[in-house]
């Protein structure tokens, strides 16, 4: 589950990562792209162009461009946010049925570890999926990737908006040129996501936090990729966006998921999880004693064993 969560992310980042970067291929001249990248600049790019000159001139500040991009970026937060409650609420749910079904797929996974036939083996993977299913859960993760997904046609619309329009993409904001790449936003976004990555961890048990750590810091190390390679306009985005991301963390952490917690263990005390297997499912039966064979001597009693006679004629001897 978690290598698939762990995979599903890098995947959308990888995504992201080569959609920018055919993109960039066609702004080294500051000339609109054709084809398929042509039709997402008209429909995406062009108008998020136009709303942030909208936002400028009426803002009419020399840092008017930079401040659109931080309103459009608080817009798509909030629109997001219902649904990254949500996905936090699941996956804090999921944690806490994990907990209670642990000892039962333990069980289940040691015995897959011993040698089995074909039908043997279904049969323990039909079992697995019993221990999810009757306990209201699933074997496969919430996607955590999903938002990531949606923004990708926010911040590549956003990367080809300043990079197609030479006043955007030659303006300042507090005296840091849109149009490149800067390493103080690169820093000071890094920071804010390496912040909200560690509190994350923090709705972890202890035992599993080691384990989420490669997951956790991916969305950090992309984060300086995605500045270093492109335009201090589309930093920006992750800038604003880490700002935001991190103060909805912290109240995830701190609040939200302690009340989930508390709420799931009423719950469950209530209505424990369904046991499908336990410590004697896979218990071997113990081999039946074997059976004395009696022996008859001639005069039709019953005989004793050989030690017994030979312990009958050492005590006649003695």
């Amino acid at each position: 589950m978690r290598n698939l969560k762990k995979w599903a992310l890098l995947g959308g980042m990888s995504a992201a990562a080569v959609f920018l970067t055919a993109c960039q291929r066609t702004t080294t001249q500051l000339k609109p792209p054709t084809g398929f990248f042509g039709v997402f600049y008209n429909w995406i790019g062009k108008p998020l162009q136009n709303l942030m000159e909208l936002i400028a001139n009426h803002l009419g500040t020399a840092s008017g461009y930079g401040i659109a991009i931080i309103i459009i970026t608080v817009v798509v937060r909030l629109i997001l946010l219902p649904l990254m409650l949500r996905q936090q609420k699941n996956m804090t749910q999921s944690q806490e049925k994990m907990k209670v079904l642990k000892p039962q797929i333990d069980l289940i996974q040691a015995e897959m570890k011993r040698p089995h036939d074909q039908a043997e083996t279904l049969r323990l993977n039909q079992m697995m999926q019993d221990v999810y299913r009757k306990n209201g859960t699933s074997m496969i993760p919430s996607m955590g990737c999903l938002t990531l997904l949606i923004q990708l046609p926010i911040f590549s619309g956003l990367y080809q908006a300043v990079a197609y329009s030479p006043e955007i993409s030659s303006s300042k904001f507090f005296g840091i040129a849109l149009g490149q790449s800067s390493m103080v936003i690169t820093i000071i976004a890094t920071l804010l996501y390496v912040a909200q990555s560690y509190i994350m961890l923090q709705t972890y048990p202890p035992e599993q936090r080691k384990q989420m750590q490669t997951t956790a810091f991916l969305s950090p190390l992309m984060t300086f990729f995605f500045c270093m390679m492109y335009n201090a306009g589309l930093g920006l985005y992750f800038l604003a966006g880490g700002i935001i991301i991190l103060v909805q963390q912290v109240i995830v952490t701190y609040v939200i998921t302690p009340a989930i917690r508390t709420r799931m263990d009423a719950e469950l005390a209530e209505n424990p999880p369904v046991i499908v297997v336990d410590e004697n499912t896979f218990a071997k039966p113990e081999p039946a004693p074997a059976a004395t064979v009696e022996t008859i001597d001639e005069n039709g009693r019953p005989e004793r064993p050989a030690h017994g006679r030979n312990a009958g004629k050492q005590r006649h001897h003695h």
